[in-house]
């Protein structure tokens, strides 16, 4: 499983999407003082949680 870094930005297309009020917080503290802007972060955790999920997918099938 690949561990989650916080990214560089990287061309994007717009979506709007609505997050917790919470989630957003705690979005916005990991990435004070770094590079990264609140859409390459989330980017990111996703592009991980699928990778998990992939994972996850194949190790059911071996069972």
């Amino acid at each position: 499983m690949r561990k989650f870094h916080i990214p560089k930005n990287s061309p994007t297309t717009s979506k709007s999407v609505r997050f917790p009020n919470d989630l957003i917080d705690q979005v916005e503290g990991a990435i004070r003082g770094t590079d990264c802007t609140f859409s390459t972060f989330i980017i990111e955790a996703t592009r991980v949680a699928l990778e998990n999920l992939a994972e996850e997918g194949e190790e059911t099938k071996k069972e």
